[in-house]
């Protein structure tokens, strides 16, 4: 139980259904579709809807999405992954010709076809029991009308006020009166509710055929990129088999490649040699065996991950016991590793939200732009800001994730899910991009290895390696700093928090979920 003179707030618990998401109005609009009889996919679509309005800086329409379904809280997890491809023009030659050095953030080329929408879709279709349209219709309401401004997202939506500004009619939709929105202030994307409107009456078609995708094919070629209308049309999601292993007694299960929740994974197997008995969450030696297997397992990331219907990926052996004991033998408590092995041997800023209704179908369900405001290319007459995920392409042609036409880029956004004997028992995911994995295991090994609620796990303070140096949050001791720099690593105090997230665990003996939401977001955790 936590301490109720300091701060933070008790973990949701409720027996009928529940959602938690990043920011209130999201949930709220989860909620409302559950109680009017919608199902969690329903709620979870609603909720990504809201989202791509209301904090436009970390997703929207014009990105991604990727999904893990259990119905009825089974163990027969569903992957979803709605993730857009390189338009068919986007070529080695033609990237090499325009950008040496390979594709920049902000780049036109940065831009692959948008799969959100797709995604939604075609899952409602499958497995909701609402229509589309009545899903949207929150997001376009608040699209339409006006919806305040909360603090972390004004926090973020004034960092990119220089990059906004650049554009006549970004800056006019984005910097409302030549500043950025405060908290508190109304906001309104009336272009967005326009295009959101044609999808609720048209489906996919509204958004991947026909004017919408004439339009934004050709405000994008405006800019240098290479799409046509064509390529809108042939985007499809596609559900894929889920990964797994297991951890903490617990099966994890992941999407696969493109994304990186192999890295998740990977760690996870690495760390299942320690006894967590004998330490606790924010324990220094705990912190530094979660950096080194990160270090390597992102090392792997980096060397392997690409989409697996253009290159050959080695998954069992990244996934294998024996590779995962190598590794962890390459770990010393006492001090960091100087030089890692070669990948693969040893020798030689995103929304997430989840759901569970009452009959325990449960969604973890994650969109994304990538950056803040993605690549910052605003199309005005649609309202869609599009993604820049294709800036993680490689132009290395010897690299698995080299771009190519019709190729899906390397991606961070994982959601993740939890099963134990037979049934799901958590549906989790944490934000913020490259730190997801990292996320992954403090969230996982704080529930299911030390034994606290979602609520209380998010709530910890948090560590991530970006390749150079230690990133800690305020949060973490001093002592513990100060220990982490004495096994040589070099500690750094971050700026900026490390990620969002949500949770919601299923207790079936006592019929009860139990969420949390992140404190470093806006957003809260809701049940009935």
């Amino acid at each position: 139980m936590r301490d109720f003179q300091q701060p933070g707030r008790s973990a949701a618990i409720a027996t009928g259904g529940m959602a938690a998401s990043s920011h209130p109005l999201a949930t709220l609009a989860a909620i409302e579709v559950l109680r009017g009889g919608g199902n969690a996919i329903d709620a979870a679509v609603a909720a990504g809807a809201m989202l791509a309005v209301v904090e436009p800086h970390m997703t929207g329409i014009g990105g991604d999405c990727f999904v893990l379904y259990a119905p009825r809280g089974g163990d027969k997890v569903i992957a979803m992954n709605g993730s857009g491809r390189a338009p068919a023009g986007l070529t080695l030659e033609r990237v090499l010709a325009d950008e040496p050095d390979g594709i920049g953030r902000y780049s036109p080329h940065s831009v692959s076809v948008p799969g959100a929408i797709d995604a939604w879709a075609r899952l409602v279709t499958d497995h909701g029991t609402k229509e589309l349209g009545a899903l949207l219709h929150p997001a376009i309401e608040a699209a339409e009308n006006g919806y305040p401004i909360l603090g972390r997202v004004a926090s973020d939506w004034a960092t990119e006020t220089e990059r906004l500004a650049a554009d006549t009619e970004t800056a006019r939709v984005f910097l409302p009166d030549g500043t950025a929105p405060a908290e508190g202030d109304i906001h309104r994307q009336p272009q967005l509710a326009a295009t959101l409107r044609r999808v609720a009456k048209e489906g996919r078609a509204g958004f991947y055929e026909g004017e919408t995708a004439d339009t934004m094919a050709a405000f994008l070629r405006s800019h240098g990129a290479t799409h046509t209308a064509e390529d809108f049309v042939a985007n499809t999601p596609d559900y894929v088999t889920p990964i797994r292993t297991n951890y903490c007694g617990v099966d994890i299960y992941q999407c696969p490649p493109n994304t990186q929740g192999i890295t998740a994974l990977e760690m996870m197997n690495i760390l299942s040699g320690y006894d967590l008995g004998k330490l606790d969450p924010l324990h220094p030696d705990w912190l530094h065996l979660q950096i080194e297997a990160g270090r390597l397992a992102y090392r792997d990331r980096d060397g392997f991950l690409a989409d697996p219907e253009k290159a050959k990926l080695p998954i069992e052996h990244l996934l294998s016991p024996g590779y995962a004991a190598s590794l962890r033998a390459l770990i010393r408590l006492d001090r960091a590793m100087t030089d890692l092995p070669p990948p693969g041997r040893i020798e030689p800023h995103t929304v997430y939200l989840t759901v569970v209704d009452k009959d325990r179908n449960a969604v973890s369900f994650i969109n994304s732009l990538f950056d803040h405001f993605g690549s910052g290319i605003f199309c005005p007459k649609t309202g869609v800001m599009f993604q820049n995920r294709a800036t993680l392409f490689s132009v290395d042609p010897d690299h698995p994730n080299c771009v190519a036409p019709g190729k899906r880029p390397f991606h961070t956004i994982i959601p993740g899910m939890a099963v134990k004997d037979g049934r799901t028992i958590m549906s989790f995911g944490v934000m913020g991009g490259h730190y997801q994995p990292f996320g992954h295991v403090h969230l996982v090994s704080s529930v299911f290895g030390f034994g606290l609620d979602p609520q209380a796990a998010l709530d910890l303070p948090r560590v991530s390696h970006d390749g150079l140096v230690l990133e800690v949050e305020r949060g973490i001791p001093e002592a513990a700093r100060r220990a982490l720099s004495a096994k040589g690593h070099d500690v750094v105090v971050t700026d900026h928090p490390h990620g969002g997230g949500q949770a919601i665990r299923i207790d079936w003996e006592r019929g009860t979920l139990t969420g949390g939401s992140d404190p470093r977001k806006d957003g809260c955790a809701i049940g009935y």
